[in-house]
């Protein structure tokens, strides 16, 4: 394969769609710069990632499987450090990670994830309430005020967080996915968020209640053996960030797909087409993950015609899957939820997949069905190319989403 000097990835995430289709075409596997100068294998390819994502040779360990972190040549202030630091179950490896999906899997059985319902219905309604109060013609940020606190605040529920603790710890989340952020401030994002988990499983030690971080001071696992510290405190945050952030991209994507395709809009709020294709479409084409810091090869892996050395870093687009053509043929960058094929990896393939996926689609499903019911005239306040997207490689999502309300329809009408 012609060898190519690696390319520093756009740490703006000012395209991040060109930029995986420019990288997918050098081939399977290509070397990329990340921040502080690291490289990394990026891949975008549907077909490889669907491979590597239940390769056991690729694994999400730093500690285990990358010799640059084991060996301190990572510096604690390194732009990306929160992501491959900490110790939960998305940085696990073997018996680790089945003992740490044990445990938080209980929190996400079909029948706790139906449970929440109730409360995901009345957080939507309290939010679109808030909305309706605004005065006719002003523009209103959905992303600050719907897309946001809808999933934050039912994640924050399950964890026992008060909205207090939520408002601080979002800053620090904010800057964790931030990939624009300087080495300085990069070495203070994980000291941050460990002492706010510290500070919730404290009070929760001491008054214990129906939430999940109460379930997991308590949890042993089958042979009886209990979490770190470490990673008690690592999970709560995973739990937080992971089921927050993600939703509110998803959100804030379902609601500009359908905004800017009027016709999609109308065969959706007219029943001709489900909820569940506006979300399945979304992930498919706007997947609210870009790219997920960092796997690591634990043995030699071969790529078609590519050797990712054992020990390297590898970086997954997941937000390149639905766009690979050779999945979902030349207009597969369209939005489009008659498409009959949505496949995507959106919710990841394989051991890592994510167990909040259920909880997810309920919340999808109601606010997005809840917000056009309510808003049936609700538009863009600027023209689509005006939305920015978020600075970073990471998420994809915008960093507001102005919209105009217009005509509404009571709450008590529905």
């Amino acid at each position: 394969m012609e060898q190519r000097c690696p390319v520093a990835l756009d740490i703006t995430g000012t395209d991040i769609h060109a930029e995986a289709d420019r990288l997918r075409a050098q081939g399977a596997a290509t070397q990329v710069e990340l921040p502080g100068g690291i490289l990394v294998w990026y891949v975008s390819s549907h077909a490889v990632i669907r491979r590597m994502l239940t390769d056991p040779r690729v694994t999400k360990s730093a500690r285990n499987h990358w010799p640059a972190f084991r060996n301190g040549e990572i510096p604690p202030d390194w732009e990306l450090i929160s992501w491959v630091a900490m110790d939960n179950i998305s940085t696990s490896y073997g018996k680790d990670h089945l003992r740490l999906r044990r445990l938080i899997g209980k929190a996400f059985t079909p029948r706790r994830v139906e449970a929440i319902r109730p409360r995901i219905v009345e957080l939507t309604n309290q939010l679109l309430d808030g909305l309706a109060a605004t005065e006719p013609g002003e523009v209103v940020d959905l992303r600050e005020r719907f897309c946001f606190p809808l999933p934050a605040r039912l994640v924050a529920d399950l964890i026992g967080m008060s909205e207090d603790a939520l408002a601080k710890t979002a800053v620090v989340i904010d800057m964790m996915v931030d990939t624009t952020v300087s080495p300085e401030q990069a070495g203070s994002i994980l000291a941050g968020w460990r002492d706010a988990m510290a500070e919730l499983i404290a009070s929760k030690r001491a008054n214990p209640g129906e939430d999940i971080t109460s379930d997991l001071i308590a949890a042993r696992d089958e042979d009886g053996s209990r979490l770190s510290e470490e990673e008690l405190t690592d999970t709560i945050f995973a739990i937080l960030g992971a089921g927050s952030e993600t939703t509110i991209n998803f959100l804030d994507n379902a609601t500009t797909g359908l905004l800017t395709n009027p016709d999609q809009r109308e065969l959706v709020t007219s029943g001709q087409l489900t909820w569940d294709h506006v979300m399945e479409e979304t992930l498919r084409v706007e997947a609210p993950l870009a790219s997920l810091p960092l796997r690591f090869a634990a043995d030699d892996i071969e790529l078609d015609g590519v050797t990712i050395p054992k020990g390297d870093p590898i970086l997954i687009n997941y937000s390149a899957v639905g766009r690979d053509p050779e999945l979902h043929g030349p207009d597969a960058g369209t939005f489009d939820i008659t498409r009959a094929d949505k496949e995507h990896l959106s919710f990841g393939f394989g051991p890592h997949y994510c167990l909040g996926a259920g909880i997810a689609r309920l919340i999808g499903s109601i606010g997005l069905s809840t917000l056009f019911e309510r808003f049936p005239e609700i538009s863009l306040a600027v023209p689509a190319e005006g939305l920015r997207p978020l600075p970073t490689f990471i998420m994809n999502g915008h960093r507001s989403l102005p919209v105009l309300l217009s005509a509404r329809v009571p709450a008590e009408a529905h």
